[in-house]
């Protein structure tokens, strides 16, 4: 599982801080988050082959989380990809994206689908024999969604000295690494935890990005290995967190420790701070994990 950062600031971009954006890789697949003004110069900037991307996930409409959009698709019409290309976001998204190419005189030589999101309540979005994701409702100024994904559980490892010892024959290989135990021809039946080894843990990784604080999502992302949370205000801003609908560092730091989460990284700053070494310092106080602070560019390899 690998993130990259594109961008991780809150509000307007500037020349040196970028919207929210991110490519999270996981299980074969290339997924991004978000698309902020300036995220198809930041896939360039970072050598990121965004031809492999498929599916792109938006959280909601507020302009620093999707302004990027039109301009990534109209660049994949000009590259003259072929391969389908699905969004997936609220309601809403559809009318947008295909206002702007009709009146531009615009069209996609390859099939643009449109996944709209209107439930108030978690759901699978996308599911394949790898991966799932389904959304985390959250509390924010407009219908806003943070996304869970996680890669399925592989299949069990062959000890193959074990295997090949019993003289077990390669037609059964299949049948033990999904888990079947082994009758041999003499009658010994053998365990299947004897013969092979556990698959690789699942992979997990929560998008929380914007929200106000609310432990209700909590139960969802329980024990997930990496939670991206927005940390929009440092305490001493505390007061606009109810206005603006966001949250502050150590607010983050909370739902992590509720959630006991492996990994927290934190973003989605302010552009008001100049230091956001002071975001990790404070959320510390209240979550004693791995707390990682995202900024534009930087690559987690998770």
């Amino acid at each position: 599982m690998k993130l990259t950062v594109l961008g991780c600031y809150a509000a307007t971009p500037r020349t040196m801080t970028n919207p929210t954006s991110q490519v999270l890789e996981i299980n074969g697949h290339m997924f991004l988050i978000d698309a902020g003004e300036g995220t198809q110069v930041q896939l360039r900037k970072k050598k990121i082959k965004f031809q492999r991307i498929q599916h792109i996930f938006i959280s909601h409409l507020h302009g620093d989380h999707f302004y990027g959009l039109i301009g990534l698709i109209s660049t994949y019409m000009l590259l003259n990809r072929q391969t389908d290309l699905h969004v997936y976001g609220p309601k809403g998204i559809k009318e947008i994206i295909l206002l702007q190419l009709r009146l531009s005189n615009s069209y996609t030589g390859y099939n643009l689908y449109f996944h709209e999101l209107e439930s108030k309540e978690s759901e699978i979005v996308f599911e394949d024999e790898k991966v799932t994701v389904s959304t985390i409702p959250l509390d924010h100024r407009i219908y806003t969604n943070g996304y869970l994904f996680k890669s399925k559980p592989g299949l069990r490892k062959l000890k193959i000295g074990a295997v090949e010892d019993l003289k077990i024959d390669r037609c059964y290989y299949s049948k033990i690494k999904q888990g079947f135990d082994i009758e041999l021809e003499n009658g010994t039946l053998v365990k299947n935890k004897e013969i092979t080894y556990d698959p690789d843990p699942i992979e997990s990784y929560a998008f929380c990005s914007d929200t106000y604080y609310d432990e209700s999502i909590v139960p969802q992302i329980k024990g997930v290995k990496v939670l991206y949370h927005e940390s929009t205000f440092l305490e001493s801003e505390s007061h606009y967190t109810e206005k603006t609908k966001h949250c502050t560092a150590k607010q983050a730091a909370s739902i992590a420790k509720l959630a006991e989460v492996q990994t927290l990284i934190l973003g989605h700053y302010s552009t008001r701070y100049s230091d956001i070494t002071r975001f990790k310092t404070e959320a510390e106080e209240i979550f004693k994990g791995t707390i990682l602070n995202a900024d534009d560019g930087k690559v987690f390899e998770l």
